[in-house]
């Protein structure tokens, strides 16, 4: 690799794995030294589990199982959380009526809704789609809501002067300005699902990473309860990365190495 490209790497990506490398390390001592790897399994033992677990597939069944409960419930919610957010941000009267309701709402946690999921929708995955969508939707809400009464007065008055009609702007003005705001909610949303998701599967679930802590903790499986957590925290930083990258690559907001 040139010397040049080399440079760069590490310039954008050199903290992410000092930073990593330092975590393993700090885990591995506190492990050894500090708790004990009877409880705290050092990173080693966690990774010859998970090469057990991912060569006898019962990870990636898991891992699909979450992914997809995530992906349903969190598509749905934004889906209906965008069209929501730019009608209240668009039109004050909307606005008024539908404030209270979000804002009532979002205060109950989903942790909170789970009893009422499965009265509503029994302990299947329509109840845990739920709850993604409850988690999700009314921060979508808010942040599109939020990006429409952002956008500068002068470019509406701009686009008027130059004969715009009201669909014009919202196509051409409201809407790609207020797209790296729908994308900051939706990248708040998808952290809030995976901890939805994870108490969800606690309670009557078959297969899921919540499944696999609940599982760990009745039969004191240390091992595996440490996988389900690293296999959690790496896809929610993959995932987190994706967003940044697609806030950047609309605003500017972020650089994609930050």
């Amino acid at each position: 690799m040139p010397r040049s490209r080399l440079q760069r790497f590490w310039s954008g990506y050199g903290g992410y794995v000092l930073g990593f490398v330092s975590l393993v390390v700090i885990w591995h001592v506190a492990a050894v030294f500090v708790v004990g790897s009877v409880l705290f399994p050092p990173p080693v033992v966690v990774y010859r589990k998970a090469i057990v677990l991912i060569r006898n597939g019962v990870l990636f069944e898991h891992l699909s199982a979450s992914i997809q409960r995530i992906l349903a419930g969190f598509l749905a919610g934004s889906l209906l959380g965008i069209p929501i957010g730019l009608v209240m941000g668009s039109f004050r009267p909307a606005r008024k009526v539908l404030e209270p309701y979000t804002e009532f709402l979002r205060f109950i946690p989903s942790v909170a809704m789970i009893t009422v999921a499965v009265i509503w929708f029994g302990i299947g995955e329509a109840s845990k789609i739920f709850l993604i969508i409850y988690t999700t939707i009314f921060i979508v809400i808010l942040n599109t809501a939020a990006g429409v009464s952002a956008i500068a007065p002068n470019k509406i008055r701009a686009a008027e002067a130059l004969g715009a009609s009201r669909a014009q702007i919202f196509c051409h003005v409201a809407l790609p300005a207020t797209v790296p705001y729908i994308l900051t909610g939706m990248r708040l949303a998808m952290a809030n699902s995976f901890t939805t998701i994870v108490a969800a599967e606690l309670i009557a679930a078959n297969e899921g990473l919540g499944k696999m802590l609940w599982d760990g903790r009745m039969f004191m499986l240390v091992d595996d309860i440490f996988v389900s957590l690293v296999t959690l925290g790496l896809l929610g930083f993959v995932v987190d990365r994706m967003f940044r990258w697609s806030i950047y690559a609309f605003a500017g907001k972020y650089s994609p190495a930050t």
